[in-house]
């Protein structure tokens, strides 16, 4: 700790502050769909014929992979730029489609039915916080300001705060920068309204990927472990590794 010298905590949100699987789930399971979700995890299978009045455990993890998949390879488009920007609510609806349509929560004659995609679109800004985040954040901000950084819309992001109960010195979206982490251009976002050098700059996130976009800018790292998060691996070099927010806190010396 020496070494680490900080002056501005950034962190992402999804994942890392927020359970986002869990608040898909519970999106995914409000679709009470007429068919069950096909077995295969592709956004044009086709939903199976047998009626089926709620989806069962494995069913809704099928799904959530499905959202997944396609929000992590459009996003990854558009930073390769294969795909024109589009912020993360259009993104969440085109998810939404094909997980709705995947789990017969559609007239095949007439189209997805635009109710439960729009229900389902906005599961993504009703994310339950994690156990130590509202408490974790407050005591980190007694010491140090605050930014969030996330890959949610403006919009989304603002939603998912107020409805998470995250409190900011400042709240970043990667609608900004007009595209994605880890392109570095949105950890750019988080140097520029610090006004600081990036290494005075900590980027704690649930998600290798995230620290490692961070570290190309010089932005110090933190890794805090969750249960959906993307572990780091044995190349990885991060300047901090926490079991929570608290021991996090407890390494940056804050009491």
């Amino acid at each position: 700790m020496a070494e680490l010298t900080i002056d501005a905590v950034v962190f992402d949100v999804l994942g890392t502050l927020v359970d986002e699987p869990a608040g898909l789930r519970a999106g995914i399971r409000a679709l009470t769909p007429s068919a069950s979700p096909s077995p295969s995890p592709s956004p044009s299978a086709s939903p199976s014929a047998s009626p089926s009045p709620s989806l069962d455990d494995s069913g809704t993890g099928r799904l959530l992979l499905l959202w997944q998949r396609h929000i992590e390879r459009e996003q990854g488009r558009i930073v390769d730029g294969d795909r024109p920007y589009l912020p993360s609510d259009a993104l969440d609806r085109e998810a939404a489609e094909i997980v709705a349509r995947a789990a017969g929560a559609e007239n095949p004659a007439a189209g997805a039915d635009p109710d439960a995609v729009a229900s389902l679109a906005r599961a993504a800004r009703r994310l339950p916080p994690w156990p130590d985040t509202v408490a974790g954040l407050a005591r980190l901000a007694e010491r140090f300001p605050l930014i969030g950084l996330s890959n949610a819309s403006r919009t989304a992001l603002l939603e998912l705060n107020a409805h998470a109960g995250l409190r900011w010195h400042q709240a970043l979206s990667a609608e900004d920068a007009r595209t994605y982490k880890p392109d570095p251009e949105v950890y750019r976002l988080a140097v520029t309204v610090a006004g600081l050098p990036p290494e005075r700059l900590l980027m704690v996130a649930a998600h290798a990927w995230d620290l490692r976009g961070a570290q190309t800018l010089g932005l110090r790292t933190a890794y805090v472990a969750r249960p959906v998060g993307d572990p780091p691996t044995s190349s990885d070099r991060f300047d901090l590794y926490a079991e929570d927010l608290a021991d996090l806190a407890d390494q940056l010396g804050v009491s």
